[in-house]
């Protein structure tokens, strides 16, 4: 992938738009889902362009339910269970789990050394995570997430960080953040918005928690649901003029 120009200093104000489609994308996400929700569309549209795509997810979603008598661990099987073939219809690519305790997220240093193992290996072009300087986050494993992610970043592109990985290092082109308090740059993703809806509702133990469908045989409540994903995608498209877009904070400068 060649270089790219961090737009943040765009003196009209509009957002970037499309990146040169990277041989190969790492999607980071804290729980199983938060990747579909984030990025699913644009890495839904590389991959119908050959990208290869790789996931990674950090916690192992065990207290994603608001039922109480839900059993942890069968829950673990589900939503690994339910994020591998949501990634399947991305376009396929390879899920790692790194499994650390749903809520206990913390971006220290052997967390960090993970995610940079991570990096090294897959040695991708684009880096897709959570804004961590979103405002007002509250869930503390999306604000880890994304600080985990680039702090890993910079442990991989320099050799004397974890040398004992006996991986070389790597320096991505670009890191793409979702959930963007201050976007800078839109993925046109028009023609990819079911795909990314059906990879969603491969989640379906998250129906009730994250999507508000009470019951999965309403098609209201499921309407409900697609509206609301297709207004987001919307309002992101809006930023640069485009139908349909996933709105990122795009750093290049790595």
């Amino acid at each position: 992938m060649a270089p790219v120009t961090d737009p943040g200093a765009n003196t009209e104000g509009r957002p970037s738009v499309d990146l040169p489609v990277p041989r190969r994308a790492l999607a980071v996400g804290a729980h199983p889902d938060d990747i579909e929700f984030g990025c699913g569309a644009t890495l839904a549209k590389w991959a119908a362009a050959g990208t290869e795509i790789c996931h990674l997810v950090l916690t192992d979603g065990s207290r994603g339910t608001w039922d109480p008598s839900a059993d942890p661990a069968a829950l673990v099987t589900v939503r690994e269970r339910e994020q591998r073939a949501a990634a399947r219809l991305l376009g396929g690519g390879e899920v790692e789990f790194l499994r650390y305790p749903d809520g206990e997220l913390e971006a220290g240093l052997p967390q960090r050394r993970e995610v940079c193992r991570v990096i090294r290996t897959v040695r991708p072009d684009v880096v897709l995570g959570h804004d961590p300087w979103r405002r007002y986050r509250l869930h503390p494993d999306h604000r880890h997430a994304g600080f985990l992610v680039a702090d890993a970043i910079v442990a991989a592109r320099d050799p004397h960080f974890f040398p004992d990985l006996g991986l070389p290092p790597h320096r991505p082109s670009a890191l793409l953040l979702f959930e963007a308090d201050e976007p800078n740059h839109v993925e046109g993703v028009a023609g990819f918005a079911e795909t990314k809806l059906r990879a969603l509702l491969a989640h379906r133990s998250q129906f009730r928690s994250t999507m508000r469908v009470e019951d999965e045989h309403d098609e209201g409540q499921l309407a409900a649901f697609r509206a609301r994903v297709l207004a987001r995608l919307a309002e992101h498209g809006r930023l640069a003029g485009l139908d349909e877009g996933e709105a990122f904070r795009l750093i290049s400068e790595l």
